[in-house]
């Protein structure tokens, strides 16, 4: 089963600086990963400082598939993940490189012998983790969290791991923050 397609509407302004609508339509960069197959991003925008300029500049979403947001920036992102399989779960974490790999940042992924899930990974990131169709798991280093239509998750560079365990695909709403590691805890995840 396929979630809907997502339509986003941009816009900008005319010369006058009257308000337009610059594009309405379906997202330019959709991508199954495949290596986690049903897993599919969907880029809607992305800025590229933390004050960002209000601009008629080109779509910034129109390009290669990267999980963190640009240094200062954001990233604002649908993805669609798919119930975990046997499979999956038994050998997923042998493709966890590849899969990090295949969305820019294939050191991202955290997983290990013993790790507890596959998708265990970790960024320099807040993320708001929003869903908005479907059930998900969030899974921690020692803990696990149900989560459901409406659940909001603030991912403060967490290890963690998104896990579908309800037979249906769920659709999630992601906004990376670029952030920075306190010293304290940026010595102590180096220690790990």
């Amino acid at each position: 089963m396929r979630l809907p397609p997502i339509h986003r509407v941009v816009t900008g302004h005319d010369e006058a600086g009257k308000a337009i609508v610059v594009s309405s339509g379906p997202l330019p960069l959709v991508k199954e990963l495949a290596s986690i197959p049903g897993t599919v991003f969907h880029e809607v925008w992305n800025t590229s400082t933390c004050r960002p300029v209000i601009d008629n500049d080109a779509d910034p979403t129109i390009g290669d598939l990267v999980l963190p947001p640009p240094a200062n920036g954001t990233r604002l992102r649908f993805v669609d993940i798919p119930p975990d399989g046997e499979e999956f779960l038994a050998e997923g974490a042998a493709r966890m490189h590849a899969a990090f790999s295949e969305i820019g940042d294939a050191s991202a992924s955290t997983v290990k012998a013993g790790s507890p899930h596959p998708l265990m990974h970790r960024t320099e990131t807040i993320d708001y983790g929003i869903v908005i169709e479907g059930e998900m798991t969030l899974v921690l280093d020692d803990s696990e969290v149900e989560l459901k239509p409406g659940s909001v998750v603030i991912q403060r560079g967490t290890n963690h791991a998104w896990a579908n365990r309800s037979g249906k695909p769920c659709r999630m709403l992601f906004i990376l923050v670029d952030a920075q590691y306190a010293p304290d805890i940026a010595k102590a995840l180096a220690s790990r």
